[in-house]
């Protein structure tokens, strides 16, 4: 009991210091700044209350954003982890060239976000880029993508796919190899056809992977900013924002510090609630 207490004693204080210093201070204050109409200068002495967050749910531009946010992560549901999950039940086995492949696959995640936004602009470009390359090639007008307010966003969503996949693909291997190889040839055995093997023994043991790929996926999406700059910095006329970029263009460029604040507020509330609630509803036995 005295060495459990003298651990606690020893790694508890840095750690709460730290937390308190980057978090919770933090938050605090862009709670208090974000009932001010303040410009970063000086004291803040408007006190406006709530009205910062009248303005935000009543701007058009936040609502474009909290909607793609959804948009990002129902692709990231529906597209990018299954995608992910297949090609994980296909390089999971050590068969020749299985690491090579899983190499391919994942280096589009340890790319910095500035860097692939940057090729992916450069692809998407009207005049000069691979797309219109091909499009002309084919006899087509050269179609102008991250210009179009129709089509970016959808644009983005394939970047997002293509970046972050090999990602939720790794941590499906690492769950997959940690299966007894016992439980399949039992299951082979008692004579399992291979979907058999896959919905009764393989995604159930796969589960708590999965629920951590999914809580990843969601929270990544609701707090996506790095590859949106690069791109479009949330053009054309507001079609790509997201919360954080929002927040960014809104509150950080423009010096509103008080509405940036809240929009701050809003999203670190919308992540604690999702947090909190994704792990109590389906992560409380894991």
């Amino acid at each position: 009991m005295n060495g459990k207490l003298a651990v606690v004693l020893l790694f508890l204080p840095p750690a709460l210091f730290l937390f308190t210093l980057f978090v919770a201070l933090p938050m605090g204050e862009a709670a208090w700044y974000s009932v001010y109409n303040w410009n970063g200068y000086g004291i803040p002495e408007h006190f406006v209350g709530l009205k910062n967050y009248e303005l935000l749910f009543q701007d058009r531009a936040f609502r474009t954003a909290l909607v793609n946010n959804l948009l990002i992560i129902v692709v990231s549901l529906a597209i990018q982890l299954p995608l992910a999950l297949a090609m994980a039940l296909l390089l999971a086995d050590r068969f020749r060239g299985a690491v090579t492949f899983r190499m391919i696959f994942f280096v589009p995640y340890i790319l910095a976000e500035v860097a692939a936004g940057l090729i992916w602009r450069f692809v998407y470009d009207g005049d000069y880029g691979l797309l219109a390359k091909i499009a002309t090639g084919l006899g087509f007008a050269a179609p102008h993508v991250l210009a179009d307010r129709g089509l970016a966003m959808y644009a983005i969503l394939v970047v997002i796919v293509w970046k972050y996949f090999g990602f939720h693909m790794m941590i499906y291997i690492a769950g997959l190899q940690q299966i007894d190889p016992n439980l399949y040839e039992a299951a082979h055995i008692d004579g399992a056809t291979g979907p058999q093997i896959l919905w009764r023994v393989t995604l159930p043991l796969l589960r708590p992977t999965i629920l951590l790929s999914v809580f990843f996926a969601v929270l990544g999406s609701i707090q996506f900013f790095d590859l949106i700059m690069p791109l479009t910095k949330g053009g054309p006329s507001d079609s790509t924002q997201t919360m954080v970029t929002f927040l960014y263009n809104y509150g950080v460029t423009r010096t509103e510090i008080g509405f940036g604040s809240a929009v701050g507020v809003v999203l670190f509330l919308i992540c604690v609630v999702f947090a909190f609630g994704y792990k109590k509803v389906l992560m409380r036995h894991d």
